[in-house]
Order: C-alpha cells, then sequence, then structure tokens
C-alpha cells in the first residue's frame, strides 16, 4: 500500500512539474511575441478594442493602437481598418472612438469598418473574420499591445484568419517587473481557460472570469 501511495505521489508530482514548466513556457511566450512584428503587407488591419474614458475619449491604450494602425496604413500595408470593441451601434463603443480618432488622423471613412457588438477578443476574431469573408480579405494585420499578442494571433488563427502581427510600440521593458508577470500569466490563463471551456471542463464561476479578460491592457 505504501509503494502504491509512493508511486501516486512521484506521479502527481510529475504531471505538476510538466504543467508548471508548460505554463512558464507559455507566459514567456506572451511576453516575447510582441516584440516583433510579422506583419509586411494584408488585406485589411484590424484594431483591438481597448478602453474608452467616461468622456468617449480613447484610453491611452486604444490611442496607441489607432496611431500605430494609421502609421501602417499611411506606410501602405494595408488599405482598409477595422475597429472592433464594444456595443453595437454604440457612439462611444471602442469601435465607433477607434474610427473617429483615424478618420481625424486622415483614413477617409469608406475605408474604415466597424467589428462592434464583442466583449472580448474571441468576439472581436469572429466579428473581423466575418467581415472579411464578406469581401474577399484573407490577411489581417492585429493591431494591439504587445503582451496581448499571442493570444489575439492564436484566437484569430482559430476563428481562420490568416492573421500577423503589428504590436504597438509600448514599452514592454518599463513595465514594473511584477505587474509585467500578472498580465503575461493573466493572458495565459486565458488562453488555458478557453481550451478547458470548449472541453466543457471549465468552472461556470471560471467561465464569468474568462468573459472578464477582455482585450484591454493599461
Amino acid at each position: 500500500m505504501r509503494r502504491i501511495f509512493t508511486g501516486i505521489g512521484i506521479g502527481a508530482s510529475l504531471l505538476l512539474l510538466i504543467g508548471s514548466l508548460g505554463l512558464g513556457l507559455l507566459i514567456w511566450q506572451v511576453d516575447r511575441a510582441g516584440r516583433t512584428a510579422t506583419a509586411s503587407r494584408g488585406d485589411v488591419i484590424v484594431v483591438l478594442g481597448a478602453r474608452v474614458e467616461a468622456d468617449g475619449a480613447p484610453g491611452p491604450d486604444l490611442a496607441s493602437r489607432v496611431f500605430h494602425a494609421v502609421e501602417i496604413w499611411r506606410a501602405g500595408q494595408a488599405p482598409y481598418l477595422i475597429c472592433t470593441g464594444g456595443f453595437k451601434n454604440e457612439r462611444l463603443s471602442a469601435a465607433a472612438v477607434c474610427r473617429r480618432l483615424a478618420i481625424q488622423q486622415g483614413v477617409p471613412a469608406e475605408r474604415i469598418f466597424l467589428g462592434d457588438g464583442t466583449t472580448n477578443t474571441a468576439e472581436d476574431a469572429q466579428a473581423a473574420a466575418q467581415l472579411m469573408v464578406a469581401r474577399s480579405w484573407r490577411t489581417a494585420i492585429v493591431v494591439s499591445h504587445p503582451l496581448h499578442i499571442f493570444r489575439a494571433l492564436w484566437l484569430f488563427r482559430r476563428a481562420g484568419v490568416a492573421a500577423v502581427a503589428s504590436p504597438t510600440f509600448t514599452g514592454v521593458d518599463d513595465i514594473a517587473p511584477s505587474l509585467r508577470l500578472w498580465y503575461t500569466a493573466r493572458e495565459a490563463g486565458a488562453i488555458i481557460a478557453t481550451v478547458l471551456e470548449e472541453w466543457g471542463w471549465l468552472p461556470e464561476n471560471w467561465r464569468m472570469q474568462l468573459q472578464n479578460v477582455s482585450h484591454a491592457l493599461p
């Protein structure tokens, strides 16, 4: 009997070690993915939503994403933009605010499409995919915070989009180490939770938390 319990203990320890190593590798990938742009050219630039201030102004992260998207649009990397995030047909949705700011920066209104009616990155990916299918677009340049890029690309590709990255120039190394670890661990945890949800292994209270892991990073 003692040998049985010893074997169980060793097996559990090995599983815990393997799981810890896997989580550590995923966190490392999240941290590294946003350091290099993989985009050259695409059919459309997708700007993932972020916080909007109470007065309707874009939060710092959303503004950074829009300015970056406009910059690569001007460089000719893609002719169109899709702005995502927020309640559908809402004037203060992240998508609507993104669109207004892009127009102010010189992007013609007819070149910008709204992928609103979304509350998280998975829904952003689905909304963008639907718009792209309707217009026979294949390749999307995804613009977001560097620490969000890994999960965003993973979700877009799962939605059937040929997605490449163009992270903003947010200084990841300037983020306090403890906060940076929290952000990367949260992103890695959201990937794991998404897979567990698909397998039917995610408890209801965890599912609610997953829905609250939005596309926004401060």
